[in-house]
């Protein structure tokens, strides 16, 4: 069967909004398009009436600057973590498409590991700081760093459920075999209403064999858990980024906009998303 062959109906409007499901997405393996991942599928729900934050726990930033948001001299996510008195609301801004929302971040997210070390309940930050605001948003998207350090089990912790985002290659198979194990230790943990929500294929080329081969090993490996959509390779994404623009909105009409949608339908389907 087609990756895409399934048909996964417009979601309906919803009369009322919230409390959010907040979901990680997460993957220790840097380019496999999570960030990118995080954007469109944000942009996708939103584009479906459901008001959708995004929150970038990535250091290097790459999600406020693709969504065009102000990181340098406004405050951030690291500001919130280090003053728990401050409120969220006043950190969360806007974007171009509506229903989207973003909390920033900078490079001065990576001194949080080292300032948490001694916090009580440091694995709790990121919980408390969306707690504030989850009542009025339908889903709250947490783009993860690619690693597997204190910053992500905070928002493995945050978290109702967990999206992996898979570039279909080989040595990305081992990665997310480790990734499920600290999924697993943070919901032994800290977390146990913790779920894997599935994962994403990315940078797919149906016309390898080598894709074909590791899509099969992930449908095996995690039966049921891997989205019928593949996001294919398109010089759309690049060119996105550049625009500081989701694909959905600077190519609406692309296939690459068509897949997100796709895969934002199947998750509402699944319930994963309200």
């Amino acid at each position: 069967m087609d990756l895409s062959s399934k048909v996964f109906p417009t979601p309906v409007k919803l009369k009322k909004h919230g409390p959010a499901r907040i979901i990680a997405m997460c993957n220790q393996k840097g380019g496999v398009g999570k960030t990118t991942t995080t954007i469109n599928l944000a942009a996708s729900l939103a584009d479906y009436g459901r008001k959708v934050l995004v929150v970038d726990f990535d250091p290097q930033g790459a999600l406020s600057v693709n969504l065009d948001a102000e990181y340098q001299d406004a405050p951030t996510i690291y500001d919130l973590m280090m003053d728990h008195s401050m409120d969220p609301m006043s950190v969360i801004q806007k974007t171009s498409v509506e229903n989207l929302d973003v909390i920033p971040a900078n490079i001065d997210l990576s001194a949080a590991e080292m300032n948490l070390v001694t916090e009580m309940g440091r694995e709790r930050v990121l919980e408390g700081i969306l707690n504030k605001v989850k009542k009025d948003y339908d889903v709250i998207f947490i783009d993860c760093q690619p690693s597997l350090g204190l910053l992500t089990v905070n928002a493995l912790t945050a978290a109702h459920g967990v999206l992996i985002p898979m570039a279909t290659e080989f040595f990305a198979l081992r990665g997310v075999a480790l990734l499920v194990q600290t999924v697993d230790k943070v919901k032994a943990r800290t977390n146990p209403s913790l779920e894997l929500d599935g994962l994403i294929p990315t940078m797919h080329d149906a016309r390898t064999l080598h894709a074909k081969e590791v899509l099969e090993r992930l449908q095996e490996a995690f039966p049921g858990q891997v989205f019928d959509t593949a996001i294919s390779r398109t010089v759309k994404f690049p060119d996105a980024t550049v625009a500081r623009k989701p694909i959905t909105d600077f190519a609406p009409k692309s296939e690459a906009a068509e897949a997100y949608r796709r895969v934002a339908r199947e998750l509402v389907k699944r319930g994963s998303a309200a």
